[in-house]
């Protein structure tokens, strides 16, 4: 019989290649590879309690290489997540299990983030070990003292947010943080040698990591290379040889055990080279009873945590915290400005506005990590006086998080799920295009993560079409759960900022101008862009012409409105700050303010789609057709025809 640690490990191996036969889909190769390196990690070394999923101070494990979800859905089932029954692994892949093809946040207890697109668990891992850091700086190592660890593929490591993550971690020194690298020289197509010759040791060195190879099938390599990681000063890299496959006499080290079932033959001749007799989905006492024991071995750590909670000074403000509400009174500096922009109704870039907004709230959200992708004098994100985030002591709460829009967004999401903090970051909105992978993330998941995108059309002016962005909004609007705030002015700025910290559960874009606009609202109390859409100006007789806009587009609508009113026709205009709300609002309330007899025009300095829910098919969109221009911002407006004059003879065109 294997020894009992050999045995643990089959487990994992058989209930992978059960569960991805039973589907007759999934991945089986990295589960059955890597059960060696997980057993040791989960018996002798990872902080958890199977019991308690969501206690504060356990160790956040992320399988970056998603794709093998069985190794996690194994382990959480061994170890005794309750909700991970042996029933969910024959359930495996199928409709309303909780063992989905690859883990998914918030739907399978003891999953930390979903993963599955390669990379993106690694980046999100640096965001927890930050977050981690944070915290235990502001509320000490009693209440704050644990780790990250992450399982990556050679896939993860491809991936160019890989690099953004390494570097950034690297640089950090966030000795928190330990990647145990799957080293099986295997991909989809064959042999990692078709497509990649890096030497991933000499990379991670030099971005600042501690490195070590060891072979991942040896218990007593596996085990003093995890203890060597958590002595580093640094963020450490493992990188652990091993056979995808493993066990599999036949298929095991080849590229077709990566991503499909092993078949009825390979998985007899697996149970028998592994000697295991049992049934499929049958784990024998002799490997469940120290896997459960494994399961239950943190509790003891965490009734002591609960113990220093419960006498700490800080206890009800962690707890607040971690539980995401904001302080009592977050809002009162804020609703003040409100009131005084509605009074004098300032004129300047909304990403001013924006800026001044941070400078109501930052001190009264201690929460509020902020940050940018090296554009922070353009973003306007950092709040005066504000300490960076850095090691050694980490009590900063701004990240310079260099020229990395897609690890900067991804490490958001990682501190967002690790509780405790609320991550805003900014960029120029042109290049979300490449951070999108980590919003997408993000709304899937469900989290608070903040995204600032500054420049956000032609009206950033002379840098050209590269940074102006066009299709951005519509792109960014199509993405579900997600709410894209284009306020007009310093009052919608604010209360898009009140509703962005208050979505819990949805992240938000920020689209922000460059260029400086006229105040429209002269209004405060409720907060009008909460609907998504509201009549800013009525007409003076009855309405004629409906004008919708965004942003600085508004004062175009407005002025529009005075030349047709003018000439006699009677015009309103609809502020539409984020359409996701206005979806939300009782359909009375939608069909009122669209209107049923009016020309209805749209005007927006970007594509036309997403605004025929508004204006219909046949109604009249100014804004762009193709890319921008290199000219100051007045100019392109002009030449585009994006101007008071255009939108009020589209109108008359239409009447």
């Amino acid at each position: 019989m294997p020894a009992p640690t050999q045995l643990m490990a089959n487990a994992i191996r058989v209930l992978s290649m059960d569960a991805v036969e039973r589907a007759n889909s999934g991945h089986p190769g990295m589960p059955m590879g890597m059960a060696d390196v997980a057993t040791v990690l989960w018996t002798k070394f990872l902080k958890y309690e199977a019991a308690r999923p969501d206690w504060a101070d356990r160790d956040r494990f992320v399988l970056s290489a998603g794709h093998g979800s069985m190794l996690l859905y194994s382990l959480l089932h061994l170890t005794g997540f309750k909700a991970v029954t042996a029933q969910s692994l024959r359930d495996f892949r199928q409709l309303g299990s909780n063992t989905p093809g690859h883990p998914e946040y918030g739907h399978t207890p003891g999953v930390e983030t979903t993963t599955g697109p390669l990379g993106q668990g690694l980046a999100t891992a640096v965001g927890m070990a930050m977050a981690e850091r944070k915290l235990a700086a502001r509320f000490g190592a009693d209440l704050v003292d644990h780790r990250t660890w992450v399982i990556a593929g050679d896939g993860c490591l491809m991936e160019g947010i890989s690099h953004e993550a390494i570097s950034l971690a690297g640089r950090l020194k966030l000795s928190r943080l330990t990647v145990l690298w799957d080293d099986n020289d295997i991909t989809i197509d064959g042999h990692v040698g078709l497509s990649d010759a890096t030497d991933q040791i000499a990379r991670f060195k030099a971005a600042g990591w501690a490195t070590k190879r060891i072979d991942g099938h040896d218990e007593g390599q596996i085990r003093r290379a995890l203890a060597w990681a958590v002595r580093q000063d640094r963020p450490s890299l493992i990188a652990c040889k091993t056979v995808i496959g493993k066990g599999a006499p036949n298929m095991g080290g080849t590229h077709d055990v990566h991503g499909k079932a092993l078949g009825g033959d390979e998985i007899a001749a697996t149970r028998k080279a592994l000697g295991w007799s049992h049934d499929p989905f049958v784990v024998p006492d002799e490997a469940l009873k120290p896997w459960r024991s494994a399961g239950r071995r943190g509790a003891k750590a965490r009734k002591a945590w609960e113990a220093r909670l419960a006498a700490s000074p800080h206890r009800a403000e962690f707890l607040r915290a971690m539980a995401g509400d904001l302080p009592h009174g977050a809002f009162e500096r804020l609703d003040a400005f409100i009131a005084k922009a509605a009074a004098e109704k300032p004129a300047a870039a909304t990403r001013q506005h924006s800026g001044a907004v941070l400078e109501q709230i930052f001190g009264d959200i201690p929460e509020l990590v902020g940050g940018s992708a090296d554009l922070t004098g353009s973003n306007n994100t950092f709040v005066k006086n504000t300490q960076v985030f850095d090691a050694p002591d980490y009590a900063g709460r701004y990240v310079n998080y260099g020229v990395r829009e897609f690890g900067m967004s991804a490490a958001m999401n990682g501190m967002a799920l690790h509780g405790g903090i609320i991550p805003y970051g900014g960029t120029f909105l042109v290049f979300s295009d490449y951070a999108r992978p980590a919003i997408r993330l993000s709304a899937l998941m469900g989290v608070r993560s903040i995204f600032v995108g500054t420049h956000d059309s032609i009206g950033l002016g002379e840098d050209g079409p590269t940074h102006q962005p066009v299709e951005h909004l519509a792109s960014l609007r199509a993405m579900p759960n997600l709410y894209v705030f284009r306020p007009a002015d310093a009052v919608e700025t604010a209360e898009c900022w009140k509703l962005a910290l208050d979505a819990r559960t949805t992240p938000s874009v920020l689209a922000l101008s460059r260029q400086k606009t006229a105040g429209v609202r002269d209004t405060a109390g409720e907060n009008l862009s909460a609907r998504g859409a509201y009549q800013l100006a009525a007409a003076s007789k009855p309405a004629q012409v409906t004008i919708f806009a965004s942003g600085t587009e508004m004062p175009v609508a407005l002025a529009a409105r005075d030349l047709l009113e003018a000439d006699g026709v009677g015009t309103r205009v609809v502020s539409v700050p984020c359409f996701e709300l206005f979806e939300a609002q009782p359909a009375d309330y939608q069909a009122a303010l669209i209107g049923e007899t009016e020309v209805r025009v749209a005007v927006e300095a970007g594509v036309r789609q997403g605004w025929d829910r508004f204006i219909g098919s046949d109604g009249a969109f100014v804004g762009m057709t193709g890319f921008g221009a290199s000219a100051p911002d007045k100019a392109l407006y002009a030449h585009f025809g994006i101007t008071p004059e255009g939108v009020a003879a589209a109108a008359k065109a239409k009447l």
